[in-house]
């Protein structure tokens, strides 16, 4: 069976990452996404894309509506089991910002700062018409 040639399988190859396999945050620099990408790369408890998932589920439970976090507050998500629990996202950011230098790791933790500041654990509904 004939061999292909180096230089034939090398074409083949694209010569760059694809835009997919980047890690991409909004307002985020490219220092740090390349910073984000190199920790992806090397750290055992880390998979290439962990950083950006995490950060786009801490951002959608941020953004739900004060009921449905009272709901899940109290009962749970049973969608946490499939498809990642944003609590443990947001402790995966942390280890991510403190495994960052403090330059990369300050436009990351801008953003996070922001979704913190517009997330709080809802008061339990209460009935005003008794007591």
């Amino acid at each position: 069976m004939p061999r292909r040639r180096p230089a034939d399988v090398r074409t083949s190859l694209s010569p760059h990452r694809t835009q997919a396999s980047r890690p991409a945050i909004n307002g985020v620099s490219s220092r740090a996404l390349f910073e984000v990408a190199h920790l992806e790369r090397t750290r055992n408890y880390l998979q290439p894309g962990d950083v950006t998932a995490a950060v786009r589920l801490w951002r959608d439970h941020v953004h739900r509506s004060e009921r449905q976090q009272w709901h899940d507050y109290e009962w749970g998500n049973v969608h946490w089991y499939c498809c990642g629990n944003p609590l443990e996202a947001r402790a995966l950011l942390d280890t991510v910002m403190n495994a960052m230098s403090p330059r990369g790791s300050r436009s990351l933790r801008k953003i996070i700062n922001k979704l913190d500041a517009a997330y709080s654990i809802p008061l339990p509904p209460h009935d005003s018409g008794r007591g």
